[in-house]
């Protein structure tokens, strides 16, 4: 089989590859191949029994700074305004989270105004200031803010999400985590957010839209590769171990199980809550709130479960982890001399959010 262009992987790296790829060369040939018996990747969703669109590799809530990105994406889909909000399990409390000035009254209400107080003395930019900023605090009553957030709100959710201490991971992982001094309950505060109207899996049908791509699903690359010939590049949205066979070793992520559940009623107030210090599970989705303007007559829910991925297990890798010696590895296998161009999570051994990906996509075409 033979091609201009090979992609691996049906996800948002490969799919915006591929849709640019067409519209920029219809005289040439483009081959997606995915290894899942689904386009869209992480983010494939469909319609259950009930009408309810359901993400089955849990929450994605869009969201972006990036002009370039919103454009590019919404001529492929009509948006629903949706802004992304979380709560936390908190000893007997629901607090919103990122930790803001709510959060602060319902944990602390006897000195909530006065620790307020403080934090509006701050001289910070965005009205937000990091836990690792407010743990170096001299001030007795901030430290002791800091270190309930850090042990409540963080801790036992790292521990579960990687498996590992916040200590044991890159020092990024913990210096980006904000503390709101404001009253916005908003997860994310960027410019665009919203949610596909159709789902992200007819968004990704719309981009693959072309009489010059063909989509090989349930087909792994690697079982047909010494059949297939390319003209002009090869991209690999997989785990760039794998593709060079593990020679300098295997690479660690971070996989996750999910379990679903019909309900006769609503579950919870909003899409997401998180569980950091109960239970085994790190967070309940609840998929109706997603989209508000829709009467359900069930409910569906997923408890997320992460654990550490197995090579060739059933469940597919989530996320690279954040570690100082699992970068200079990726480097290794980054250094070695091909012209193959990895693209996407694993790829690139990079957390990256939907947006993050849309972005380098669009520059690599570029």
């Amino acid at each position: 089989m033979k091609y201009n262009y090979i992609i691996v992987g049906a996800g948002l790296a490969g799919v915006v590859i591929a849709n640019k790829l067409a519209n920029d060369n219809k005289n040439k040939s483009i081959l997606v191949i995915e290894k899942r018996n689904h386009i869209a990747g992480n983010c494939y969703d469909y319609i259950d029994k009930n009408g309810i669109i359901i993400h089955k590799y849990g929450p994605h809530c869009f969201h972006t700074n990036e002009e370039k990105v919103w454009k590019y994406l919404s001529e492929y889909t009509e948006w629903v305004a949706y802004e992304h909000r979380v709560l936390a399990k908190i000893e007997n409390n629901f607090i919103p989270i990122p930790f803001n000035l709510t959060s602060t009254r319902q944990c602390f209400p006897l000195i909530a105004e006065n620790l307020i107080n403080k934090l509006n003395g701050k001289n910070v930019s965005n009205n937000k200031i990091t836990i690792l900023e407010l743990m170096n605090e001299n001030d007795k009553q901030l430290k002791e803010l800091a270190d309930f957030i850090y042990k409540n709100v963080f801790l036992g959710y790292t521990i579960k999400q990687w498996g590992l201490n916040p200590m044991e991971l890159d020092k990024s992982v913990t210096s980006r985590i904000p503390i709101f001094i404001s009253e916005d309950d908003r997860y994310f505060q960027d410019k665009y957010q919203a949610i596909p109207k159709y789902g992200y899996t007819k968004m990704v049908e719309n981009m693959l839209d072309k009489s010059n791509i063909e989509v090989l699903l349930d087909t792994d690359f690697f079982d047909i590769k010494d059949k297939l010939q390319y003209t002009d590049k090869l991209y690999f949205s997989g785990m760039i171990d794998e593709f060079y066979s593990y020679c300098y070793g295997q690479l660690p992520y971070r996989s996750l199980r999910f379990e679903f559940e019909t309900l006769d009623n609503p579950y919870q107030s909003v899409v997401q809550v998180n569980y950091p210090n109960d239970y085994d599970y790190t967070r309940i989705t609840e998929f109706m709130h997603f989209y508000k303007n829709k009467n359900y007559t069930k409910s569906v829910i997923a408890k997320e479960y992460p654990f550490q991925y197995l090579h060739n297990s059933k469940e597919p890798p989530y996320y690279p982890i954040p570690q100082q010696k699992n970068i200079e590895l990726y480097q290794k296998y980054k250094n070695i001399n091909n012209d193959v161009v990895f693209i996407g999570r694993l790829g690139r051994y990079s957390y990256y959010n939907m947006d993050q990906v849309v972005a380098e996509s669009l520059s690599l075409f570029e």
